[in-house]
């Protein structure tokens, strides 16, 4: 888990120090802070610029569940790397990537039992539905 985090961290101090050197080559005199503002801001528009268009369709088939899948599965991604990058720095437990795994499967096939008794549900009150609407 160390050495992929570590990892993670390598490839974003060398895009860190490739924006740097484009701000020291074109003397932009940008700021740390300021190019955290830029950059960050374009990954978070370009994001939206994918994102966007999938959920609005994905809204407009009736496909709000998958939405909230979407959401909450980033959510517990974030959350179980901040457990384990926290068990890490305080020591309080083991910092784990099998952890991050097993935690997200979890969610995974609590959610796939959640989607089946709801898919149950729905189409048994469609069933009961339809047959009072004949």
């Amino acid at each position: 888990m160390k050495q992929f985090l570590y990892g993670i961290l390598d490839i974003i101090s060398g895009a860190h120090e490739y924006f740097l050197s484009l701000n020291d080559a074109y003397e932009t005199n940008f700021t740390d802070k300021d190019l955290h503002f830029i950059i960050i801001g374009a990954i978070g528009m370009l994001l939206v610029l994918i994102v966007h268009p999938i959920f609005t369709i994905l809204a407009k088939t009736n496909h709000v569940l998958t939405i909230t899948w979407i959401y909450v599965f980033t959510l517990i991604l974030l959350l179980t790397f901040a457990i384990e990058i926290g068990q890490g720095f305080s020591h309080s437990g083991t910092m784990d990537f099998a952890d991050i795994v097993f935690g997200i499967w979890g969610f995974m096939l609590m959610f796939l039992v959640f989607a089946l008794i709801r898919g149950i549900i729905l189409g048994i009150v469609h069933l009961i539905q339809d047959r009072f609407d004949r």
